[in-house]
């Protein structure tokens, strides 16, 4: 399936298998429904969020697989893949929006250390597994995409506590780059997506103040749902390789 065919019917997504990790909250959940909207049959991995799970599953309905995995245990990634895979026979597109905001303190070796892997086998290593499973899979359909959920933090870096976070971060967009080079000529799209404060559980856990933003709100999790379908169409094949902030002019590169 070329990743840039036009859907029936004027939706974005009709009929492509879209696997979205961490969906069942906050950005995921939101790209998970706007998939779904979009004609999409959805996988919607999981891996804490048991209630939110069957809420979305029961949202989702017969286009929906709600799978759960737990990404920092080698192997379940894997696993996940090949669950999503053998739902519909095929996947059309991977968004990698698991993460998580961990800290990396430097005065406590111990916490250091912990930080520094934990940050990167759920930020970095468990989407590269996937993307890598994607890239194999999309070459023999002749094209697929791949939509990454990054952060501003691998722009600017992030504060002393979460060194580790944005270059975990920051890997990952340079993940996307290199894909996008590489498989171009196999029809692999590949693009990142880099928001800054989202109203999710990771801003609840920060300092994130909507009234000093420039629009005046912390960026709902559905703007940023929005831009990953659109790029998850292949409607901007010329953009593979691209990152786009979605920060509300907080963070202007």
């Amino acid at each position: 399936m070329s990743s840039g065919t036009t859907s029936p019917g004027g939706l974005l997504l009709a009929g492509k298998t879209v696997l979205v990790t961490g969906a069942s909250r906050g950005i995921g959940r939101a790209t998970a429904l706007a998939a779904h909207r979009e004609g999409a049959h959805v996988v919607a991995h999981w891996g804490s969020s048991e209630q939110a799970a069957r809420d979305l599953q029961h949202r989702l309905g017969d286009r929906g697989c709600v799978v759960r995995a737990d990404l920092r245990v080698p192997g379940e990634t894997e696993t996940l893949w090949q669950e999503a895979l053998a739902w519909r026979g095929h996947v059309d597109v991977l968004v990698n929006n698991a993460g998580a905001w961990l800290g990396s303190p430097l005065e406590d070796p111990a916490q250091w250390h912990q930080g520094w892997a934990d940050n990167l086998i759920l930020n970095l290593t468990a989407p590269a597994d996937l993307s890598r499973n994607a890239v194999l899979h999309f070459r023999e359909r002749g094209g697929g995409v791949v939509v990454s959920v990054s952060s501003r933090s691998a722009h600017r870096g992030d504060d002393a506590e979460h060194l580790a976070y944005g270059a975990a971060k920051g890997g990952l967009l340079a993940l996307t780059k290199g894909i996008a080079r590489g498989f171009a000529a196999d029809g692999v799209l590949a693009y990142s997506v880099a928001p800054g404060w989202v109203a999710t559980d990771i801003a609840e856990s920060g300092e994130a103040d909507g009234a000093s933003m420039p629009l005046g709100e912390i960026t709902p999790p559905q703007d940023v749902a929005e831009m990953i379908v659109f790029l998850a169409s292949g409607r901007s094949r010329h953009s593979t390789g691209a990152t786009i902030d979605i920060t509300g002019a907080d963070y202007v590169r």
